[in-house]
């Protein structure tokens, strides 16, 4: 029994030391092909660490609701069309970081700071003497002579917390305009998350390429190596591949102008606003198919052919 626990354990062992050097050749690798190259996004990023989350093996990759609300609360700090250098690469066990312009503020030495509190005076020994004293005031002039004092002097107390609220307030407003204007120049980044664990073919040049396609647009690369995203049938251009139809050179990440250069003007369109972004439904009648397509800021997100 000793002897087979000493080996599992030898298994583990050695299965975390393989692991961890698989993660490791891994992220050297994406860190030669990306780090110091620069890249477009393809959407308005939010100026925070927390970032993008991408799930390629999901049917939707991206919720735009969160990405919505971050850039709500955090700003944007990349603009959509906005040229940035890929500054640091991590591979973790499930996630592989793919930050840009400095990877949006709150990493490890930004300063987030807090709330500033008031600091706000309670009742005083003076108050409290006052109160006594009106209690055991031997006749009414006096006990409103008390009550009159004990009065101003609670007056005076609350003007001054009124004015060291105010003052608080002012600074965190200063705060917030500060921090604002950091996370707009910190960068973003793109958290590539996969369950259980980062595939080994993820931890490619390629893979990562992949699974950003419809979010990044990445320099070099051809129509014939570069990875498509889920969905696509054809080439990357917005022209119909050789011997193919439009339908085959529809893909996730092209512009509505793109889509329509291949499709057509639109049969059926309609707008909603999901906190700053743009969401846009359309749908196209193409060679005896029904193509509804959806547009996140002018990017295709998502489409399905079906029939008419």
């Amino acid at each position: 029994m000793r002897r087979l626990s000493v080996a599992v354990i030898a298994s583990v062992i050695t299965s975390t030391l393989a692991a961890s050097s698989a993660l490791a050749q891994g992220e050297y690798a994406l860190r030669t092909a990306f780090e110091g190259k620069t890249v477009t996004v393809k959407l308005d990023m939010p100026g925070t660490s927390r970032g993008v989350d991408v799930y390629p093996q999901e049917a939707i990759p991206v919720s735009f609701r969160d990405v919505a609300d971050r850039t709500k609360d955090f700003t944007v700090s990349l603009k959509m069309g906005q040229q940035v250098m890929v500054t640091k690469i991590v591979v973790k066990r499930d996630l592989i970081e793919f930050q840009l312009g400095g990877g949006g503020y709150g990493t490890l030495f930004d300063n987030t700071g807090s709330n500033i509190s008031a600091s706000e005076a309670g009742e005083s020994q003076r108050e409290r003497a006052l109160r006594d004293s009106v209690k055991t005031a031997p006749n009414a002039a006096k006990k409103k002579a008390f009550e009159r004092e004990l009065n101003d002097t609670r007056a005076a107390r609350e003007r001054e917390n009124t004015q060291a609220r105010a003052q608080a307030a002012q600074a965190n407003e200063l705060r917030e305009v500060n921090l604002r204007a950091k996370r707009s120049v910190s960068g973003s980044r793109f958290n590539i998350r996969y369950k259980p664990n980062v595939p080994s073919d993820a931890m490619t040049p390629e893979g990562v390429m992949q699974a950003l396609a419809a979010y990044v647009d990445f320099p070099g690369a051809s129509t014939t190596n570069a990875p498509m995203a889920a969905g696509n049938a054809g080439n990357a251009g917005s022209q119909p591949a050789a011997g193919g139809s439009a339908l085959a050179s529809v893909r996730q990440g092209l512009l509505l102008a793109e889509v329509e250069a291949l499709l057509g003007p639109a049969n059926t369109a309609s707008e909603s606003k999901e906190g700053v972004l743009t969401l846009m439904k359309r749908s196209y009648i193409r060679d005896g198919k029904k193509v509804v397509a959806s547009f996140v800021n002018g990017v295709l997100i998502d489409y399905a052919i079906g029939p008419i």
